[in-house]
């Protein structure tokens, strides 16, 4: 069975090549230039024959780490039928572990699986020419080439779990933005370098961070080596990240073989929007009820708009006042992450009589209170991900970039857990749907001030260790670096945790309230 399954890959390789003329053409012009592009990539590496061992392994490990996540993402955002789906072999009636295991192998016979393997056995060899051993070189390319295999079937697995027939403009949004959230900090962080003839000392920290993640930890086993580092936890993270990777394939296609595939037409989906791209539960209905809310209503907008220039206009006073411009740069995106994290802060008045779907439903307060903070999760983690390294870098001083991520962590996630209960416990009334952002109108209370003071009081007195560590890290002190990145993280998930957790039980006690505000307002 697995010679036939093997030679049926085989087969469907060659029936790229049949169809019409047109079609042949363009699946051979690819192909030429897919051999083009790989020629070139196994020309550039054997180049670094005798280049110096740490440019080999910035090269190596870089780019290694790059086309494993590539091979992680193309199958979440690609619109592509998986041919090896465990599915399509249900009627054999084969034990699913041993169908695993032969979808697994088919899975190595694939153009970009060949791409991988060509370029890879070209690092192997140039690292035999740095004195690496070669057993050593085809460990690193075995492993290397099993994680991007196995991942590719594992993210396939999951986008025909839940992602099928949800690709849209909304998931190609995500998609960019994910692309933002990675691509422009490291652009950041290279265009930051000082390339003086070597390679530069930050590089090779990132290299060895990358050294000791699932995706980076494979194509490091031969520099580590070369360079004289410990072998053994980068070939320990590696050899760890191929069994949990199968064990997720065998879970995949034991759940693929036992999960009913839901009947599709052709425009099943198209004009659901962000409904067709959430998952089909409470949570995710009601995420993609205020996403539609947060791009789509003039009120959001305006909110959102606000953040920025805020921000920027702190930068003015401080300006005038003859602080130093490099401490100034790092003012703003502190104030950022308050603001983003104080939005949500009356979101259910927002929704005005809206919010009776959600109690008349008997919807779960968590999924409630997950769901509206996705919009600006989806908004404010890109945004602080481009601004804290453009901010470093205009402060000079990458030392400070962990100090300034934990900062904004426990800033951003403290508002979050505090607006999650603030929104349900202390709302007030705010311009209705379809009225002028700008129009507010009158209260009788002072509820909307104390909730809005309290939110975002409340988010700087939690994050007021981080921000003295944070101060401190300005100082040139290390230690304090480490303590604010690890101390906002915590604290940030703390409070974020908290809040969720607080603001489900209030919602969930405050039904018949929440109802009587929204009709009285």
């Amino acid at each position: 069975m697995a010679a036939h399954v093997l030679r049926l890959r085989i087969a469907l390789l060659f029936g790229a090549l049949r169809g019409d003329a047109g079609h042949v053409v363009r699946v051979v012009g690819a192909l030429l230039l897919l051999v083009a592009a790989t020629a070139a990539a196994c020309w550039g590496l054997l180049t670094l024959r005798d280049a110096a061992t740490e440019e080999v392994l910035a090269v190596t490990v870089l780019g290694g780490s790059a086309v494993t996540l590539g091979f992680a993402l193309a199958p979440l955002f690609g619109a592509v039928d998986d041919p090896l789906d465990p599915r399509r072999f249900a009627l054999f009636g084969l034990p699913r572990g041993r169908l695993a295991f032969v979808l697994a192998v088919a899975g190595l016979i694939s153009v970009p699986i060949l791409v991988l393997v060509a370029v890879a056995v070209c690092a192997a060899i140039v690292w035999a020419d740095h004195g690496v051993p070669v057993a050593l070189g085809v460990l690193s390319v075995v492993l290397g080439v099993l994680t991007c295999a196995l991942l590719a079937r594992v993210c396939m697995a999951l986008a025909s779990l839940f992602l099928r027939d949800r690709r849209s403009r909304e998931l190609s949004g995500v998609f960019v933005l994910v692309v933002l959230v990675v691509v422009v900090p490291v652009g950041v962080f290279l265009a930051s370098l000082e390339w003086q003839g070597s390679v530069p000392t930050q590089l090779l920290e990132a290299v060895d961070a990358l050294a000791l993640t699932p995706v980076g930890a494979a194509w490091a086993l031969p520099g580590m080596a070369a360079v004289g580092g410990e072998v053994w936890m980068p070939a320990l993270i590696a050899v760890a990240t191929v069994l949990a990777l199968a064990l997720l394939w065998a879970w995949a296609v034991r759940r693929l073989l036992t999960t009913t595939e839901r009947p599709t037409t052709g425009r099943a989906r198209g004009g659901l929007g962000w409904f067709g791209v959430a998952p089909g539960t409470p949570g995710g209905a009601i995420a993609a009820r205020s996403l539609m809310y947060w791009f789509g209503d003039r009120r959001y907008v305006v909110n959102g708009l606000v953040i920025p220039f805020a921000a920027a206009v702190t930068v003015v006073p401080l300006l005038i006042a003859g602080v130093p411009p490099e401490l100034v740069a790092l003012v703003p995106v502190p104030f950022a992450a308050l603001f983003l994290g104080w939005l949500p802060h009356d979101d259910v008045a927002y929704d005005s009589t809206a919010v009776w779907m959600h109690i008349a439903s008997g919807v779960r307060g968590v999924s409630d209170r997950v769901g509206r903070l996705v919009p600006v999760l989806l908004v404010g983690v890109p945004l602080l991900a481009v601004a804290i390294p453009v901010a470093t870098s205009l402060h000079g001083r990458w030392a400070v970039l962990p100090a300034l991520t934990g900062v904004c962590a426990a800033l951003f996630l403290s508002g979050l857990g505090l607006s999650s209960i603030s929104s349900v416990v202390a709302p007030y009334a705010v311009s209705r749907p379809g009225e002028s952002p700008f129009q507010q109108p009158q209260r009788t209370t002072a509820v909307g001030a104390l909730a809005q003071g309290a939110v975002m009081l409340g988010a700087l007195v939690l994050s007021a260790p981080v921000l003295w560590c944070g101060w401190l890290a300005l100082q040139g002190d290390p230690a304090a670096t480490d303590m604010a990145l690890w101390g906002g993280l915590a604290i940030g998930f703390g409070v974020l945790v908290v809040g969720v957790t607080v603001g489900s039980i209030a919602f969930e006690r405050r039904g018949g309230r929440l109802m009587e505000f929204a009709e009285s307002t």
